[in-house]
């Protein structure tokens, strides 16, 4: 058996590198290279995910089942744990098909941990080009010009705008540009308000943490290379840093913004757009299902978020995918397993379900954001029709007009700690502690160091 030492990102707010001994090879993985991929697949597979499904979870769990007729389904439905797998893998004792967060994939990726897919996609006729999103999600499972992971889901971002605050301030949605700051800079300071000197109005809440990588984007920068390694000190990573500064200097400072954040009832009947504590908002594809309740309470649109040329992007976000362990015992039932939760099929079943519990709950359907570009434009044409509140209606298209403008900043197999390397940069600048440059060159050293345990370099 080869011994290799492998790293792990653990999950986890502060995300650590564990160091672990595992074995690591594919021609001991119970037959994964020599798996045939194109018959029908038979025995027992077991997998580990969808804790506590939806709905939509659900729906397409029954789906797949069907697609594997004949075969045994044993289910692990708890939550992904680094350290839990950790121990699996040193045990030999793995499911065929485990669920985690995209950003996590790569880093078993890097220690030959998980199987390359190719040749899964090769087997069942898929291309992945054509399934999921090139720009944007395929990046976060590839790694060495392979293809790691079967991803689903995608949370765009963009801004939600708060047109009561907006017309009291006397602001127009075009001075919300994300590409013209100094224009957007006067914006938010109409919009500002404060009791003494602690904000009661937020002209713009930037999730400068939250959504960092949305504001490296819009200034070109990026967190990795083409290879994983860190790029922390790029140059327009200084930017997007010095521009989140200036942003959030003109309403108080960093410290008060997120203080003021922090006390949102971001998912209650006072959340901030009902009680007018922000005029507009950095905020992913789910959350106007939040606000859709208090629709009747509210007075929204949305405008896409701008990179400095004034071209709407966003950054891709929310997602999972599945992944085959090296020692998985029946990687080709694993596959066509995974396969079958996000092919077409399984997302109609999925949209089926969710329009059900919309009339249910005589709510406003959002759509699904799936990952696949096939799969989110046969939903929105089947099930996304008009609410009856434009505003609403508005805030919703938004979000379909920039689904497929991702960009991508990198991915890596120390991504985890990467990103926690920038958040540690993001803090240090806009409480003033360093200047931006020097927080990303203390990034980037620290994430470097990351990088080489992880990858080996």
């Amino acid at each position: 058996m080869r011994k290799r030492r492998a790293a792990f990102v653990a999950a986890g707010v502060a995300a650590a590198l564990v160091a672990t001994t595992a074995c690591g090879s594919s021609d001991e993985s119970g037959g994964g290279d020599d798996a045939d991929y194109a018959a029908k697949p038979s025995g027992t597979m077991s997998y580990w995910g969808f804790n506590n499904a939806d709905d939509v979870g659900k729906a397409r769990l029954d789906y797949a089942a069907k697609q594997l007729d004949g075969v045994t389904l044993e289910a692990d439905q708890t939550n992904f744990d680094a350290q839990k797998f950790t121990t699996r893998l040193a045990s030999g004792s793995v499911p065929d098909v485990v669920q985690m967060d995209r950003n996590q994939v790569l880093t078993y990726a890097a220690q030959d941990l998980i199987m390359p897919l190719d040749k899964c996609f090769e087997g069942n006729k898929v291309d992945p080009k054509e399934r999921w999103y090139t720009d944007s999600v395929l990046p976060d499972v590839t790694y060495q010009d392979k293809i790691w992971g079967v991803p689903q889901f995608y949370q765009p971002p963009a801004l939600i705008l708060n047109r009561a605050v907006m017309e009291a301030a006397g602001v127009q949605e075009a001075d919300i540009d994300t590409s013209n700051p100094e224009k957007l800079l006067t914006a938010i300071g109409k919009m500002y308000k404060a009791n003494g000197d602690v904000p009661a109005t937020l002209g713009l809440n930037p999730e400068a943490t939250g959504q960092i990588n949305l504001w490296i984007a819009g200034q070109g920068g990026r967190i990795a290379d083409e290879s994983g390694k860190p790029t922390l000190d790029d140059p327009n990573n200084v930017a997007a840093l010095e521009l989140l500064k200036k942003i959030t200097d003109a309403q108080g400072g960093f410290a008060k913004v997120k203080s003021f954040v922090d006390s949102f009832d971001k998912f209650g009947e006072k959340n901030q757009f009902v009680a007018n504590q922000v005029g507009a908002e950095v905020d992913a594809q789910w959350y106007p299902n939040v606000l859709s309740p208090f629709k009747d309470q509210v007075k929204l649109s949305a405008v896409p978020f701008k990179d400095k040329s004034g071209n709407p992007i966003t950054v891709a976000g929310g997602g999972t995918a599945f992944v085959i362990p090296t020692k998985a015992k029946n990687p080709a039932a694993g596959c066509k397993w995974a396969l079958a939760l996000t092919e077409q099929g399984s997302w109609d079943a999925a949209a089926e379900a969710r329009a059900q519990t919309v009339e249910q709950k005589k709510s406003i359907n959002t759509g699904l954001f799936t990952g696949s570009p096939a799969a989110d434009k046969a939903i929105r044409e089947k099930y996304v029709k008009p609410s009856g509140n434009a505003d609403f209606d508005k805030v919703i298209a938004t979000y379909y007009e920039v689904v497929d403008k991702g960009k991508p900043v990198g991915s890596s197999p120390a991504g985890q700690q990467i990103t926690q390397e920038m958040l540690n940069a993001v803090s240090a600048t806009l409480l003033g502690n360093k200047p931006a440059q020097q927080a990303l060159a203390d990034a980037q050293t620290a994430a470097m160091n990351a990088y080489n345990t992880v990858a080996g370099g």
